[in-house]
């Protein structure tokens, strides 16, 4: 009895220490994000161990644990029609509210999910319940793409996927049955459904063959360059919840197929060292020093290396390929694109890939809002359901929702 007592404070006391984590003043809801990301944490290093065994890929397992948590909550709704179809072999969820009144045509929104390429559903309920609310609120047909993930494939085949899917959806005798308006059609995601968003709506742009283009883009904290991984954001959210530096990282290296013993080469910005020839083109696109405001840049340094390893960009050429890095594209490609909403996070190492992106917009003359919140986290639009309800994720949704509802 006496040991127990010795044990529980102990053990009580170790899970306080895993769980804390310092977080800046101005987070939303601190204590439960230190809880989500402790919970995330050990997820992933069970998986990981089960990796290191052999047993299965630790994406597999870890997108497998999601799905099964995911299914004690799934929220439906009487009021929205939800179709699970297929689009140019692309698998697709179509939300559609009923028709109102003498209303012939409705707005839309093709919205691509994040979770590094590799985790999540357009099924998963964080994801239906954000459509259906979309759906919801804007009057609007929302058709959530569902493409393949890591490690069943890698780049390019989740850009394809977004691409076929959204090409699709663009024919006018689709449009027609689901009687969606072909000027009112808005293309979106977050994160990692960003980055696929802002590299499909650059080829659509440039699509000669297409009749119908989206209005809209709207990217929410969008991954959208491998170019440099200390940016002021990367280094000054290197450790945050849900997405530290090292995660995003290992994700770039999943989605293009790499090897994890580039890491450390690729955090120091080896890949894009100045004797690189192959990046020495792009460095002018993604300079943050003169992209970034004073606000954003702080009194971080950029850190360029002299001489670091060329092997890298062969091995993974992607880095460097638009359809991946979207934030490398043309000025003339930028030009071509639809009035944008960038939506970005204090708290994110990927708040300064929106926010060049958006000053990259707005210089080639494309309309841009950026929608910046000082005390919120990466991938908190979702997180509006118990148990991982946050204020941040209410107060994001529905600043994202408003704008699609002024502009769409």
């Amino acid at each position: 009895m006496r040991a127990a007592w010795v044990l529980l404070p102990a053990l009580a006391a170790l899970a306080a220490y895993y769980v804390y984590k310092p977080l800046p003043g101005a987070v939303s809801d601190p204590w439960k994000l230190m809880l989500l990301d402790a919970t995330f944490r050990a997820v992933q290093q069970t998986c990981h161990l089960i990796h290191y065994l052999r047993l299965s890929h630790h994406l597999i397992v870890l997108n497998y644990l999601i799905c099964t948590f995911d299914k004690l909550k799934s929220v439906s709704s009487e009021d929205i029609k939800i179709t699970d179809t297929v689009f140019d072999g692309v698998e697709v969820r179509v939300f559609e509210p009923p028709a109102k009144g003498d209303e012939s045509l409705k707005r839309s929104v093709v919205y691509i999910h994040g979770g590094g390429w590799a985790l999540a559903s357009a099924r998963t309920s964080l994801y239906n319940n954000l459509c259906r609310i979309m759906a919801e609120s804007l009057n609007a047909v929302v058709v959530s793409v569902e493409y393949r993930l890591v490690p069943e494939v890698c780049f390019p085949e989740q850009y394809h996927d977004a691409l076929r899917a959204t090409k699709h959806f663009l024919q006018p005798d689709v449009l027609a049955e689901y009687s969606v308006d072909p000027s009112r059609i808005a293309i979106s995601g977050d994160s990692a459904g960003g980055n696929l968003a802002a590299a499909v709506c650059q080829q659509l742009s440039k699509d000669e063959n297409l009749t119908i283009r989206p209005k809209l883009q709207a990217l929410i904290y969008p991954v959208l360059q491998a170019f440099d991984f200390n940016t002021p954001s990367y280094q000054q959210n290197m450790n945050m919840p849900v997405l530290p530096r090292y995660v995003m990282i290992n994700y770039w290296i999943d989605y293009l197929n790499g090897n994890y013993d580039l890491a450390h080469a690729l955090l120091i910005n080896n890949h894009t060292a100045l004797d690189v020839g192959q990046a020495l083109s792009f460095r002018g696109r993604l300079n943050w020093t003169s992209l970034l405001p004073s606000s954003f840049k702080k009194d971080y340094k950029p850190v360029v290396q002299t001489t670091g390893t060329a092997e890298i960009i062969q091995k993974i050429p992607a880095l460097l390929d638009v359809r991946a890095v979207p934030l490398l594209a043309d000025n003339e490609t930028l030009q071509l694109q639809p009035k944008t909403y960038v939506l970005t996070c204090e708290n994110d190492v990927l708040r300064d890939d929106g926010v060049m992106y958006a000053k990259r917009l707005e210089n080639a003359g494309v309309d841009v809002t950026l929608d910046h919140f000082h005390d919120c986290f990466h991938g908190c639009m979702i997180f509006t359901v118990w148990p991982t309800d946050f204020s941040a994720g209410v107060q994001t949704r529905n600043s994202y929702i408003k704008w699609l509802d002024e502009n769409l």
